[in-house]
């Protein structure tokens, strides 16, 4: 079988059963696929169909119709090189929970305003850059103190230290480039141990915010140079990569990558990239590579 469709639950709510699994295959089967036998990487959680004589995109369309409103997500990819060497990944909301600039936000009482213009830059719909410089301008004067406290406040992904441990215990390399700020990512790349981190400098002026973020801006070009220019220093192919996020800076890596995955994304990023994760957790993608959980690095 040249290759494998991926079912995933969240961890949280097993869902992949039995009557599950027979009506995908029974729905691969009459879309004119050749479905092979069924494997298990995590009881309930996660399970690999592999199968031939359908295109990928096909047998995704095919399945999420047959998994109809059941908590369940669905991959299809070419069976080879699933197991990737290389990891970009998005941050804020993909790696941790939070909006960090938000948080600063709400130090200054903005954090409903603020959040607002994010959400609206996230989903695509105003020009990231200009929506950042405008957000950092209204924190003009917010203490450099209160980043340690914003700090604090980090809520990391269930499922995150585990995809980049594993990964990272598997040779892979692991970089964190986000559209957010040099403070945070480094606290996140030394908790969870990624090789390497990039995102935008906050200005100051002695102990307070300046307003304004160093230029050139990191956004959805650097984010696919990151990515092309850390393959070409591992001598990667491009179906040796794999990319992760929620916004539209994001979508240029995503589409990119030898597997992109949106995770939890906004309306716009899900419609344009064709593997999706809705349910489950960040250990989706390590399923999504064909790893078991007993495999999983905890």
């Amino acid at each position: 079988m040249d290759h494998v469709l991926t079912l995933i639950a969240n961890p949280q709510r097993p869902a992949v059963d039995a009557d599950t699994i027979v009506a995908v295959r029974k729905a691969l089967a009459a879309a004119g696929a050749t479905p092979g036998e069924p494997a298990v990487l995590a009881r309930d959680i996660a399970l690999d169909l592999p199968f031939a004589a359908i295109a990928p995109e096909a047998a995704m369309k095919v399945a999420r119709q047959a998994l109809g409103e059941r908590p369940i997500d669905a991959i299809a990819q070419p069976a080879a090189a699933r197991r990737k060497k290389l990891l970009v990944a998005d941050m804020e909301s993909t790696i941790i929970e939070n909006e960090m600039l938000d948080e600063l936000a709400d130090f200054f009482g903005l954090r409903d305003q603020i959040a607002a213009i994010t959400a609206r830059a996230m989903n695509g719909e105003i020009d990231f850059a200009a929506a950042l410089r405008e957000r950092i301008f209204l924190l003009k004067g917010l203490k450099t103190s209160l980043l340690d406290e914003a700090a604090t406040r980090i809520r990391y992904m269930p499922g995150a230290a585990a995809l980049i441990a594993t990964m990272r215990a598997n040779g892979a390399c692991c970089a964190l480039v986000s559209g957010g700020f040099t403070h945070f990512t480094a606290i996140v790349r030394r908790k969870l141990g990624f090789d390497i981190d990039r995102a935008n400098q906050l200005l100051t002026e002695g102990d307070t915010l300046a307003g304004a973020v160093a230029e050139p801006i990191l956004g959805k070009e650097a984010k696919l140079a990151a990515l092309l220019e850390l393959a070409v220093a591992r001598a990667l192919r491009p179906e040796q990569t794999l990319a992760v996020g929620d916004g539209a800076n994001d979508l240029p890596m995503l589409q990119a990558a030898g597997l992109g995955i949106a995770f939890h994304a906004k309306p716009t990023v899900a419609a344009a990239v064709a593997a999706n994760i809705r349910h489950g957790d960040l250990t989706a993608l390590l399923y999504a590579q064909g790893y078991k959980r007993d495999e999983f690095v905890d």
